[in-house]
Parts: C-alpha cells; sequence; structure tokens
C-alpha cells in the first residue's frame, strides 16, 4: 500500500484485537481504542469452531488458546423433553474432518491471550478509557476526536476500523447501515461449579438440549473446573443496557415439561444473568471511503451456530488480507466487504434457520430427532462444512 500504514480501531473484543494483530503481521501500525477503562468481555464462555481456530493458529496463538480452553470430549444433541441423546459428535471426528478442535473458553481467557499478544507487539498501541466519538477526512488523512477521562485528543490516521460491538455507535456513520434489532430471542446465562452437577451431566461434554421454543447449551470452563450454561427461549423482552439479572423461577416456566436432568440445570439455585438478543443484517454497507464495520457492528447474528465471534476472527483475516494487497485504504475496504458480506450473509441466514430447527415443536421435532439419529455425526457435521472448512485465500 503506498498510502500511510497506520489504522485505528475502535473496541478490544475479540474481532477489534484479532484485527490489531493480523494487521501487524502486514506490517502496518495499529492504535486501538477502547472505551472501557479495563478489559472486560460480555459473557461468561464461547465456543471456537475450527474456522477460528486456523486463523488464529495462523497468528501463532494455537499453543496459548489450548492452554486456556478445553477440548470437550464430544458434543452431544439432547431432546429436551425425554433427555435422550439423539446424535454425538466425537472430538476425534471434528479434529480429523477438519484439522483443528472443537474448543470452549471462557470468553475474558480468549480476551487475555489476545491481549497478552497485542501488548508484546511493538506495532500495536492499545489506549483504553478512549473512546471514538467523530471523526472527519483531510485529503489522505483521517482525523479522529478521541474522548478520554483527561479530555479530547485528535489522532491522525489512514483508516478506521469500526469494531464497537452490536450495539455500536460508529455504525451511524456508514450510510444505510442495517440497524440492531430484536430477534423475539433472550439467551440466559450462567456459571456453576463442576462438583454441583457433574451427577446430572458429564462435565466435559458440549451438551446442546433442543425442544419446543427454547434450547440450551453447556459446556465446561476455566480449565474444566466450571460450567458455562447458556439458555434461549422465545420471549419479547428489551433490556436497556447489555444484560440484566434474572430470575431463574421465570426461566424455570419455559423449561417445566422438559426432562429432569435438563430442570435439573435450570433450577439450581444461581445468579443468571439475561439479555435480549440483537442481530445486524449482515447484508447492509459495512464501508464508506475510509470507515469499516467489523465483527458484531457489521453483522450480529444469534448464537445457534456458535459463529459470532467465528466470523469477526475470520472479518479479522480478510480485512489484513485486503489491506496487504490494495493500493489504498478505500480500495482495502471495499475489498473487504466485497470478499466478506456473500459468506457472512449466509452464514446469518444459516443461524436463523438453525435456530428455528432447534425449537421446533411436534411432530417437526420428532422428524429433525430421527434424521438426527439415523444421519450421525455425517448429517450433523456435513451440513456445515462450508462453514469449518474455512480457510483464507491469500
Amino acid at each position: 500500500m503506498a498510502e500511510r500504514r497506520d489504522i485505528v480501531i475502535a473496541g478490544a473484543g475479540i474481532g477489534g484485537l484479532t484485527a490489531a494483530l493480523a494487521l501487524a503481521a502486514r506490517d502496518f501500525q495499529i492504535i486501538v481504542c477502547e472505551r472501557a477503562e479495563k478489559l472486560s468481555e460480555v459473557g461468561a464462555g464461547i465456543q471456537l469452531s475450527p474456522n477460528a481456530g486456523g486463523v488464529l493458529a495462523s497468528l501463532g496463538l494455537d499453543k496459548a488458546i489450548a492452554s486456556a480452553a478445553s477440548e470437550p470430549i464430544s458434543i452431544d444433541i439432547r431432546s429436551g423433553s425425554s433427555g435422550r441423546l439423539v446424535s454425538s459428535i466425537p472430538q476425534t471426528a471434528i479434529r480429523m474432518r477438519y484439522d483443528f478442535p472443537w474448543r470452549v473458553i471462557a470468553r475474558a481467557g480468549l480476551q487475555g491471550v489476545l491481549a497478552e499478544a497485542v501488548a508484546a507487539n511493538s506495532s500495536i498501541e492499545l489506549r483504553l478509557g478512549a473512546k471514538v466519538v467523530d471523526f472527519v477526512g483531510v485529503s489522505k488523512d483521517l482525523l479522529l476526536g478521541i474522548e478520554t477521562n483527561k479530555g479530547r485528543t485528535i489522532l491522525s490516521a489512514g483508516a478506521l476500523i469500526a469494531a464497537d460491538g452490536v450495539r455500536s455507535e460508529l455504525r451511524q456513520h456508514i450510510p444505510g447501515a442495517s440497524i440492531a434489532s430484536p430477534i423475539g430471542r433472550t439467551a440466559w446465562r450462567t456459571t456453576l461449579p463442576v462438583r454441583t452437577i457433574e451427577h446430572v451431566i458429564p462435565a466435559m461434554q458440549t451438551g446442546l438440549w433442543l425442544g419446543p421454543n427454547a434450547h440450551f447449551v453447556h459446556y465446561p470452563i476455566a480449565g474444566g473446573r466450571t460450567i458455562n450454561i447458556v439458555a434461549i427461549v422465545a420471549e419479547n423482552w428489551k433490556g436497556v443496557g447489555w444484560s440484566e439479572p434474572g430470575d431463574h423461577y421465570r426461566l424455570a416456566k419455559h423449561f417445566a415439561k422438559w426432562a429432569p436432568a435438563a430442570r435439573r440445570l435450570i433450577e439450581t439455585p444461581a445468579d443468571w444473568l439475561k439479555w435480549a438478543i440483537l442481530a445486524v443484517d449482515a447484508n447492509g454497507p459495512w464501508v464508506t471511503d475510509r470507515i469499516a464495520l467489523l465483527g458484531d457492528a457489521a453483522h450480529a447474528m444469534p448464537p445457534f451456530l456458535a459463529q459470532g465471534a467465528a466470523m469477526a476472527i475470520e472479518d479479522a483475516a480478510v480485512l489484513a488480507e485486503s489491506f496487504a494487497t490494495a493500493p489504498d485504504a478505500a480500495t482495502a475496504l471495499r475489498a473487504y466487504e466485497a470478499a466478506r458480506r456473500p459468506r457472512v450473509a449466509k452464514v446469518y441466514k444459516s443461524a436463523f434457520e438453525t435456530g428455528a430447527h432447534y425449537h421446533y415443536g411436534q411432530p417437526l421435532a420428532t422428524i429433525r430427532n430421527t434424521a438426527l439419529k439415523i444421519g450421525g455425526q455425517s448429517l450433523a457435521l456435513g451440513r456445515n462444512d462450508w462453514i469449518y472448512n474455512w480457510k483464507l485465500e491469500a
């Protein structure tokens, strides 16, 4: 690139930090501005599918992530009403099929691995308590207004990447960009010590329980000492903030007719948080001139395929490749959008379809379960090969 090689990234979440590392690996100078005074990821756990694992490994992070993550023995799909096992996908089959495992990790753990790599990289500066509030283009420069607790400063850069999440404030500067909208479902999250529930469910497996108008997933984090539980229910609720305390007695009503083991997990006394699931239509524009959206700011999607963070990680890899091969920032950002939007839009659509399948009532639930049981891991994995097999095309 003949133009200036300094880029500002707004947001130090998983997408923003991955983008910083990917761009720095291509010899760009990066400043990451994070409005929070300290790094703190929303949510307890995250699933890292093989497509995300491959990108992170290309950045030299595989060993650190493997140390912080767990690799469940299998992904077990169960009927919510009966508790019976519908299908089981062994970790060995995932590794053999995609060359990378399916890992689960605390969000803070993944952010910590990324932040440590950022701190060790002399091409990246992380500024906490710094919020990008506005910007103006002047010739070949982009002047950005940054607010801190010490006042306002001005940064000059070649481009701005808005990785500021589903509730992005910078998205409004992209003409015609999609807005974040609730999808009529809420997510409830808690963590439980393994010792309190290991007699109810296998601790070192990822469990996916499917039922009418609801489903939940559980998997080990914190070195297998803690189980992360996320329940998704059909519910029209709009929270004011990112999340709010949830009354688990109200949550339990959604699972009153489920199998005893499922009810035990949901009814175990714990501190639950709930939040409205928001989506940002991936088909909207992501780019204008020297500004681009990345991750949830561009295409927040329901968590039914566990691909929200994975798509942000893929975005980061493609963004860096686009900057490395384009003659200027505007061309790079257009190439990034053109390369990413068709795939992400397809994943976005598939996530909604998967959510509908998960929440089937009868008789469709029986048909779904029978197909999964007969088709086994070939069906469960094969339908998403196009997602998990993704690799950056240089």
